[in-house]
């Protein structure tokens, strides 16, 4: 503990100096930018109703039983018989 402590504290007076000495940045945003935010958001929106759609569908339908299935299994002799 008594190790850390002074790594820490190194740590946390880097971190504030980088935030005080920050100079502003004049930074250029694309106007298609806002596009493609807002076609993220519209992508997330569709794929939450496909799943909520499928979850209700599956609730108000009921599953067909489905017949096993019978393989033929191959006899010494050649002939097949059905499991």
């Amino acid at each position: 503990m008594k190790r850390i402590t002074p790594i820490l504290l190194t740590v946390v007076m880097v971190l504030c100096l980088m935030v005080a000495s920050e100079r502003r940045a004049w930074g250029y945003v694309d106007p298609g930018s806002g596009l493609i935010a807002l076609q993220a958001a519209a992508s997330v929106v569709a794929a939450w109703a496909y799943i909520v759609r499928r979850r209700i569908r599956a609730f108000f339908t009921r599953k067909k039983e489905e017949s096993p299935v019978v393989l033929p299994i191959p006899r010494p002799d050649g002939s097949h018989e059905a499991a």
